[in-house]
């Protein structure tokens, strides 16, 4: 079982780390998986930068927690998941902005995910 679990988190950790890492070589694809557009001047600097910095994060810090088995790295990713599907939502309602349940819901269930290896695979 524990096995498993560690295959089903590295999953997601990988394509986090794939995606991070297309912003940096080929942002117009990643941005428009992401139904997006790509911006223009300081926008696109932000997209870029904040897109892949946060994808590429979540992604270590996924590797990070299976290597160290420490609770506080799937904790983060967690958090950071719940948190954009939140904002997401929270965009749809005060916003105007377009509700995205697809991306959505898989945000939530790699937050349930992170927060079911920080109980099942941490041993601290």
């Amino acid at each position: 079982m524990t096995r498993v679990l560690q295959v089903l988190v590295f999953i997601p950790g990988l394509l986090f780390i794939i995606n991070g890492l297309r912003f940096a070589v080929a942002p117009e694809p990643m941005l428009a998986s992401l139904h997006m557009e790509m911006l223009n001047g300081l926008g696109r600097n932000s997209q870029i930068g904040d897109g892949g910095a946060f994808f590429l994060s979540m992604g270590l810090m996924i590797l990070l927690g299976l290597v160290t088995t420490r609770k506080i790295w799937f904790q983060a990713v967690g958090m950071m998941l719940a948190l954009t599907a939140m904002f997401r939502i929270l965009s749809w309602l005060f916003h105007g902005a377009v509700l995205a349940p697809d991306l959505t819901i898989i945000e939530i269930v790699f937050a349930a995910l992170m927060l079911v290896a920080s109980s099942k695979l941490a041993k601290d």
